[in-house]
């Protein structure tokens, strides 16, 4: 992440470590990742998964209203965290762990506005889009693999983050979908950053995840009999 939190601790037995990266500049991140995992002992682990969980939400405002030099650089930087690093990070990981004889899975952290068009939010949307869609082509190479990875691009419903911060603060004139984001506040409708990560973790755990390349962590498909 862009900065370490020293709020988080690795439980009993377990090891944590934390990188300081820009993923702006998702290519330097992405060998570090590969670097990492190949020089992970034979055997170490019993799965790996890589999770994708960045994303930017640039100037809230319609795409003419950010042909400035600050509103084209904030494009790009959307676009880049958004999109091109998650795919150069599931790069580096599918072929680093390529001859790891564990269970391997890649989750996609998406949006339910990559699914649905928002006035004033295009790069936000296009880039969650995009992560859809290069998912859906990620399970097609991985389904032609003898031990290809598990993929889904996920969207985990609407959390009480900064991003809702954002949103609901933005200009009404700028972003008309505003007074519907404050309205999800003020009706106790948005889930917990806690309560988020365990349906999140859940939806990785499932015997089924990976069976639908995209999906939504609030459609949970029962358990397998």
């Amino acid at each position: 992440a862009r900065n370490a939190n020293p709020g988080l601790q690795a439980p009993a037995g377990a090891t944590l470590a934390q990188w300081t990266l820009d993923l702006a500049d998702g290519a330097p991140a992405a060998r570090r990742l590969a670097d990492w995992l190949q020089a992970q002992p034979t055997g170490a682990y019993a799965s790996a998964t890589l999770i994708n969980n960045a994303g930017v939400i640039p100037r809230i405002a319609p795409l003419a209203q950010c042909a400035d030099a600050e509103g084209l650089a904030g494009l790009a930087h959307a676009l880049r965290v958004g999109l091109e690093a998650p795919m150069q990070l599931t790069a580096a990981f599918l072929a680093a762990t390529e001859g790891w004889a564990v269970p391997r899975k890649v989750l996609n952290i998406s949006s339910g506005l990559g699914r649905r068009a928002m006035a004033s939010q295009s790069a936000y949307c296009a880039a969650k889009a995009g992560m859809d869609h290069f998912t859906r082509c990620l399970a097609l190479d991985e389904a032609a693999q003898p031990d290809g990875a598990r993929v889904c691009s996920l969207a985990p419903g609407v959390i009480d983050t900064d991003m809702q911060v954002q949103l609901r603060s933005a200009s009404a004139h700028d972003f008309p979908d505003a007074p519907n984001f404050a309205q999800l506040q003020h009706a106790g409708m948005l889930s917990s950053a806690e309560q988020a990560a365990r349906q999140v973790l859940g939806w990785l755990q499932h015997p089924l995840f990976g069976s639908e390349p995209v999906a939504d962590v609030r459609h949970l498909p029962p358990q397998p009999h």
